[in-house]
């Protein structure tokens, strides 16, 4: 399913339900009602402001429909999560097939997400007009379990390639910084309401290991189309947009809707990170050998962009 990722940036604004939709008011002056939603449209309800207020009902009504409810820190990162404890009529089976995966798998499947990143990051490369080499070469050092860390060995690369050896990753820094932070808070957002549907644990993650983390699996399967999100604020700062505004929040919201391919043909970013979550469960379960991972290659949309540009 295709939803609508909804942000509340605006501060004094009030949440709350009513007869099947989000309504949103504000909290001073005339209080007049800004807008509703229907809560069955909304994939995930972004938290980015102060001074908000929501009621239980809406939160419960949220969780009811797997919609997770993301709050935000300063710097636009997720800093915290709110998301249903059923989510999938075969969760108890998934969550015990997920938790008795043996190890040698989940190296396995790390590697196949590491590739296929690497693959797309090398897709936004080659889009940006800059050569690929670097990046191409690493896909086949990935070993099971990417015990030599060809991640982050292709990540320093890819940043000063894509923008500029100046560049340096720091997800409390603004500027790029901040339009990548928000970009992947969008992202987390999508992967998770998808994990949650295809009735995983978020916790129980395939790489990621941080304690402090409840969203580790969350984060392992949204690295293959972090680079969607990297294009987009590449192009914006290609037209001098290199701040976190309303417009450009749309842009990166936008992004997920694109289409990438697969080898069922093109596909929106959003329904890619649902057939991925799905695939897992079904690996967990024995009823598959690999994850649904889009092909290489740059979202159509975006592609379209460029070619115009």
């Amino acid at each position: 399913m295709i939803g609508r990722i909804v942000e509340v940036a605006d501060d004094k604004r009030h949440l709350f339900v009513s007869r099947g939709f989000m309504v949103v008011k504000e909290t001073d002056g005339d209080r007049n009602e800004l807008g509703q939603i229907p809560l069955d449209d909304i994939a995930a309800l972004i938290a980015n402001a102060h001074g908000l207020s929501y009621t239980n009902n809406l939160l419960v009504a949220l969780a009811e429909r797997g919609a997770p409810f993301v709050l935000c820190g300063a710097n636009h990162n997720a800093v915290g999560a709110l998301w249903p404890i059923d989510g999938n009529f075969q969760q108890a089976k998934r969550f015990d097939a997920q938790l008795a995966a043996k190890r040698p798998l989940q190296k396995r499947l790390w590697a196949e997400l590491v590739r296929s990143k690497l693959q797309q990051q090398a897709a936004a490369l080659e889009a940006a007009g800059v050569a690929t080499a670097p990046l191409l070469a690493l896909v086949n050092k990935v070993r099971s379990g990417d015990p030599d860390n060809i991640e982050a060995q292709g990540a320093r690369r890819y940043w000063n390639l894509l923008f500029g050896e100046d560049f340096r990753r720091d997800q409390n820094g603004d500027g790029i910084n901040g339009l990548l932070n928000y970009g992947y808070t969008v992202l987390r957002a999508t992967v998770a309401r998808s994990v949650i549907a295809a009735g995983l644990h978020p916790t129980l993650g395939l790489h990621h290991s941080n304690s402090g983390n409840p969203m580790r699996l969350i984060d392992d399967l949204m690295e293959p189309f972090r680079p969607a999100i990297d294009l987009h604020v590449w192009h914006l700062q290609l037209y001098g947009e290199n701040k976190v505004t309303p417009d450009t929040k749309r842009t990166l919201v936008r992004s997920l809707y694109d289409d990438m391919q697969t080898c069922s043909g093109a596909t929106p970013v959003m329904v890619c990170t649902q057939r991925l979550a799905t695939s897992l469960a079904q690996i967990y379960l024995g009823e598959r050998e690999k994850l649904d991972l889009p092909l290489p290659g740059l979202p159509l949309d975006m592609a379209a962009s460029l070619v115009e540009r």
